[in-house]
């Protein structure tokens, strides 16, 4: 039977953590567990459940500066910014009902742990950039600070930069300080219907490389398009390339005329207002609604090859997805298969970019590695990190990749 260990704070977490590394007893990391389906499962006697940990502890709306523990859910978090008009500006995602948990239940250690972003990352940058600052227990089941927020830092590493998208391998998070920005008063987004991927891709740049601001840039099919909860979207019976600009009232009327005058010979336009835009982004940030399958990819690649890649990879229409950040983010669904995903993860690889196997049957995930693998020497790396933070091997061993 598996146990459960249930600490109340950062001294019950050290104090779990220093009895498993004596005894070298692996333990299966677990949060609000709405990304528990992402990686490998954990095989371990035990279960560290961090839920306990939650809290907004300081919040400075002057100094634009949030601290909480890690546990407190993202909904908690962006309920109290929005009385002061503020927000996360990374757009952290909501991916509970992609891996078939409940809406509303992510949680900032969560997020960060996975370093997700939404489609404002290609404004203003990723999770990681926006963590100011943490506390946080080691494999070892030693305390460490480090971050602007808190005084005592590892030394040799850039700890934030590591945790960031290490799925509590490293280190267990207790408490986390991120930047908060002011929210945008107007939201408002562009949608030019009927484009192809690469000519969308294309437009999608052009808007980017302008003076106008644009917070986000993604393309849906018709197919996709079609799942939209937003009329003017799932009405249009055809692809649906969308630009989104934010900000004071004038300005962003302003961008808008200029974006609409940009993308005017490239065929039919719609502009969206504030709930309809809302919601569209909110798909396009949590995936689930906008796509069906039996596997699930997410590709990071080089903006000016989505488009042509995406193409490529949904030509014969077993497979289909979205594009994000511009073309730099494909997302692709469809049903599950040994070829089909090599062929995936070698297109990434060939395109410059890697892919993540999000979605797929455990005996699928078994066969074809669910992150990227990495070059032998930055493996090497990756175990070197992992073994000075945690020896014995007792945070979610084998959750990214064998030995880690």
């Amino acid at each position: 039977m598996t146990e459960i260990v249930r600490p109340r704070d950062a001294q019950g977490v050290a104090d779990a953590l220093a009895w498993a590394a004596a005894e070298s007893e692996p333990m299966d990391v677990v949060g609000a567990g709405t990304k528990r389906g992402l990686g490998h499962g954990v095989t371990a006697p035990r279960v560290l459940d961090l839920t306990g940990l939650s809290g907004i502890t300081d919040y400075e709306p002057e100094e634009l500066v949030l601290t909480a523990a890690a546990q407190t859910p993202i909904a908690d978090i962006e309920s109290m910014l929005r009385q002061k008009n503020q927000q996360l500006s990374f757009e952290p995602p909501d991916f509970g009902p992609l891996f078939g948990a409940p809406a509303e239940h992510a949680t900032l250690g969560g997020v960060i742990a996975a370093n997700l972003s939404g489609p404002r990352r290609i404004k203003a940058g990723a999770a990681r950039d926006n963590f100011l600052g943490l506390q946080a227990v080691t494999g070892r089941g030693e305390a460490v600070k480090a971050g602007g927020r808190v005084v005592k830092n590892v030394t040799g590493y850039d700890v934030m930069k590591l945790l960031a998208g290490s799925y509590g391998t490293l280190a267990v998070m207790t408490e986390i300080s991120v930047k908060v920005l002011p929210a945008a008063e107007k939201t408002r987004t562009v949608l030019v219907a009927g484009l192809d991927a690469k000519t969308a891709v294309d437009v999608l740049g052009a808007a980017l490389s302008s003076p106008h601001d644009v917070s986000g840039a993604a393309y849906l099919p018709a197919v996709n398009a079609q799942r939209s909860a937003v009329s003017y979207v799932s009405g249009a019976g055809a692809s649906v390339t969308a630009i989104r600009l934010e900000g004071p009232p004038a300005s962003t009327a302003t961008r808008m005329a200029a974006i609409k005058d940009l993308v005017a010979d490239q065929g039919a336009i719609e502009e969206l207002h504030g709930m309809n835009s809302d919601t569209l982004w909110r798909e396009i940030r949590d995936v689930a609604p906008l796509l069906s399958g039996d596997m699930v990819w997410r590709l990071s690649v080089p903006p000016a090859v989505g488009g042509s890649l995406f193409a490529r990879l949904t030509d014969d229409g077993r497979l289909s997805g979205y594009l994000d950040w511009g073309g730099g983010l494909i997302w692709l669904a469809g049903p599950a298969g040994h070829d089909s995903a090599l062929a995936i993860r070698a297109a990434a690889d060939e395109a410059g970019g890697h892919a993540t196997l999000m979605i797929a049957p455990d005996a699928l995930k078994a066969e074809v590695p669910v992150f990227h693998p990495q070059p032998a020497e930055r493996f090497r790396l990756t175990q070197r990190i992992k073994e000075g933070f945690d020896p014995r091997a007792v945070l979610n061993p084998g959750r990214m990749y064998p030995g880690v």
